[in-house]
């Protein structure tokens, strides 16, 4: 075997066969992929080839898309018989049409379609009980081993070499960089390695000091023996029963996702340990686990009562804790990672290779990948039982109806604030999102009046305790904990350069100065949306969303070592707490606390007590709002709650959650990355352009175009109980023309809002329509802010 190669790709599945196919379509020749035993040998060659291409993740649903583009040009056995989705409950059938507006801000051809029509389409089914369906003709299946062979032939075409029956033994690692791959045949040097394991991946991760949250699942389907002579079945699904069906010559393949699933290799106190001899392997047959899918099985196909079993498939599947690929470069520089593929890696094959390849070949992903950036995983997942939890949880809820507002319970509590119990002790509903408890909203602010509840989707799991906190935040203050958002110390000689570099808003001002900002990647897309405070002449402090400081620290680091800055860059999120305290009355709720001046303006900070507490007070808000996010250490964290809330109680303090700061913040236009704004937008498209300065050098900047084709636009919708909350498509003369990125009820305007990216043309006083669970309701494309546009309040 050569000792050299740029890429070393370990696993010989359909994930490693795409990523090498890619590569070499985009040049790259000196890559080599090694299998420890046969092409297809893990999962690959037991799965159910079925390709459905919708996700909620717009970017997942246009990898699938590429997916099956590619698989419509190779020689895979490609079927596109489509595919119905049924609802066996007026609430699935909701879900369908929310799903059915995705489809169509997505371009795919998904369709509402009668009991009958479904009936016709797959002969085989029971309509009774079923409500309603969806048809997607572009769905189909393909054989999954003819798949991997015809990747992994079109990537030795381009010249990429394949080694299997070579087993990796280790990977070396350097200064934080891999270095080579050690094998029992050999040793290769290399530059770039990509972990395609698949069940395998998390004890390859190991080899390079990396965590690797999946755990492999049991995952169970039959093949029945032939008894029908119908052709051109669709795949069908029936979420309701948790079980799907495709043809398979003149009988059917049959699986779903049981209550009670069976983690393989994985438990509580024990990392995922894959046999070293389980190669092209089956698990036993487990009928007992598998009667709960069989027996609803035969409710909606009851042929499937008599027919003959011609074999039942129980084939391990990674599953990641939150049921989305595991894609990306790692903390390890050159160590990237594409695996978790949760059951619908061969829908996703071609679309995740695409991907993959151009990250490597490019240093970053040419689409919003956050959601399935390795990344987004904490430093808890690192526990073999949370991961475990997270991942049972997912699995076993795989077709559950998820409102919006729905919490994950495993693995909860993790993360608390200092003030946790007090919030527990005063009816707080919490959130959990990064591993941090939050509130949403405080059952105990809730008025009995809940005429404002929106309709259908949004009303599902709404309380009333969040109009309540709005109103008492523009009316009077109040009060936030904001201690889970991401904090990043930034000090060295080499930090003021960094930072000038990497954002487009001049942050290394005066020190106490706090700029709004982003970082933006090569094309001008905004990788980062955060805060920069200057505490000293080589000191700043990044603040960021919580789910996003894993991205943003690991986007910096990789920055300063791409410049080679002389920087020293920390995660401190848990060290400091945070309050947000806004409202008209801030002001006199903090002045009888503190001797410190407030005379500071906004978008400044200053070192003040509060109480008996030392406390970094910064001007800032993201409700709009006159007040201050005020830090201090963690263990000063339950003294400075407290303290603000019993000064509070004379100027009408009230303690609020999240949900109200969205909605507060939807009325102010303020932008949220990963919804709003990400790394396929540029500041400009997005509305901010107030923080470009094109005068300095940064990264991205000349591939700015200040006039771009499209702009985030903010529309208000002629029903105001009728509230689009991400996805649903835009139209503008009958023609959709964008979708949602966020979306709410605006309490203090009284009017339904939501954002999208329009054509530039489409100007404030436009009239659009928005599709909102299948019905199009009137919109206007109005100018933003809504809420106090001059800033008058903020100061």
């Amino acid at each position: 075997m050569s000792d050299s190669a740029r890429i070393v790709i370990i696993g010989g599945g359909v994930g490693g066969a795409s990523v090498a196919y890619h590569l070499t379509r985009l040049g790259e020749r000196d890559v080599v992929l090694l299998d420890r035993d046969e092409l297809t040998s893990g999962s690959t060659f037991h799965s159910a080839g079925l390709v459905g291409q919708l996700r909620a993740d717009p970017t997942l649903t246009r990898m699938n898309q590429y997916s099956v583009e590619l698989y419509r040009e190779l020689d895979v056995g490609w079927t596109e018989c489509g595919g119905v989705k049924l609802a066996s409950t007026p609430e699935r059938m909701a879900e369908i049409r929310r799903q059915i507006g995705w489809a169509r801000a997505s371009g795919l051809p998904l369709e509402e379609i009668s009991v009958a029509e479904a009936v016709e389409l797959f002969p085989l089914m029971d309509p009774e009980g079923v409500v309603g369906a969806a048809y997607l003709p572009t769905d189909g299946q393909v054989d999954p081993s003819r798949l991997c062979y015809a990747l992994a032939a079109g990537a030795r075409e381009g010249g990429a070499r394949i080694r299997t029956k070579t087993r990796v033994l280790g990977i070396d690692v350097k200064d934080g960089r891999v270095t080579g791959v050690r094998t029992d045949q050999g040793d290769l040097d290399c530059e770039i390695v990509v972990n395609c394991g698949g069940m395998f991946a998390a004890e390859i991760g190991r080899m390079a000091g990396v965590r690797v949250p999946i755990v492999p699942m049991s995952h169970q389907y039959v093949v029945t023996d032939a008894f029908h002579d119908h052709a051109g079945l669709p795949t069908l699904r029936d979420p309701d029963l948790l079980v799907y069906y495709r043809q398979e010559v003149r009988g059917l393949v049959m699986g779903g996702y049981e209550r009670t699933c069976a983690p393989w290799t994985a438990g509580p106190g024990r990392f995922d340990a894959v046999p070293g001899d389980f190669n092209g392997r089956l698990l036993p047959e487990d009928w007992p686990r598998f009667e709960e899918i069989s027996d609803n099985s035969r409710i909606r196909v009851p042929a499937m009562a008599d027919v003959g079993i011609r074999k039942l498939i129980n084939g391990p599947e990674a599953f990641t804790p939150d049921n989305e690929f595991c894609l990306g470069e790692t903390e390890v520089g050159g160590f990237f990672v594409a695996a978790g593929f949760c059951a619908h890696g061969i829908a996703g094959a071609g679309g995740i290779g695409r991907v993959m390849a151009e990250w490597i070949v490019e240093g970053e992903p040419g689409m919003d990948l956050w959601h399935m950036d390795i990344r987004r995983f904490g430093r808890q997942y690192r526990s073999p039982s949370y991961t475990l939890a997270r991942a049972v949880e997912n699995y076993e809820t795989y077709y559950d109806i998820r409102y919006p507002g729905h919490e994950r319970s495993a693995g909860r509590p993790l993360r608390v604030s200092p003030a946790y119990g007090w919030h527990a002790a005063h009816g707080a509903e919490f959130g959990e999102k990064a591993g941090w408890e939050r509130v949403n909203h405080y059952r105990s602010n809730a008025p009995d009046d809940a005429g404002e509840r929106p309709r259908g989707w949004a009303g599902r799991l709404w309380s009333p305790a969040v109009g309540a906190e709005h109103r008492a935040t523009r009316e009077a203050a109040g009060l936030f904990d904001e201690s889970s958002f991401a904090k990043i110390e930034v000090t060295g000689p080499g930090a003021a350069a960094l930072l000038e570099w990497v954002c487009d808003n001049r942050v290394a001002r005066r020190v106490g100065a706090v700029t709004y900002t982003q970082a933006l990647n090569r094309r001008g897309g905004i990788e980062c949306d955060f805060t920069v405070t200057r505490r000293a002449e080589d000191e700043f402090l990044v603040v960021t969303g919580t789910a996003f400081g894993s991205h943003d620290l690991g986007w910096l680091r990789r920055q300063a070592a791409l410049t080679g800055a002389d920087v020293r860059i920390a995660d401190v999120t848990g060290q400091y707490a945070c309050f947000g305290l806004w409202g008209p009355r801030a002001r006199e709720v903090l002045s009888e606390l503190t001797p410190d001046p407030l005379d500071f303006p906004f978008m400044s900070s200053r070192e003040i007590t509060v109480g008996d507490v030392p406390v970094l007070a910064l001007r800032v808000t993201f409700v709009g709002e006159l007040g201050w996010e005020l830090y201090c250490s963690s263990e000063y964290g339950l003294a400075l709650w407290t303290t603000l809330w019993r000064a509070g109680g004379p100027y009408g303090l009230t303690a609020a959650g999240y949900r109200a700061i969205d909605s507060l913040r939807l009325e102010k236009g303020y932008r949220v990355w990963g919804a709003d704004v990400g790394p396929e937008t540029t500041p400009y498209e997005a509305g901010l352009a107030f923080c470009v300065k094109p005068d300095k050098d940064f990264l991205g900047r000349d591939a700015l175009d200040p006039e771009p084709s499209r702009r985030l636009r903010c529309l208000t919708l002629g029903d105001p109980r009728a509230i689009a909350l991400g996805n649903e498509p835009v139209r503008v003369d009958g023609q959709v023309v964008g979708r949602v990125t966020s979306g709410g009820y605006g309490y203090t305007v009284a009017s339904s809002i939501a954002y999208a990216y329009l054509p530039a043309r489409c100007e404030p006083g436009t009239r659009a329509e928005v599709e909102v669970e299948g019905s199009w309701v009137a919109a206007d494309v109005v100018r933003d802010p809504l809420y106090d546009p001059a800033g008058e309040r903020v100061r």
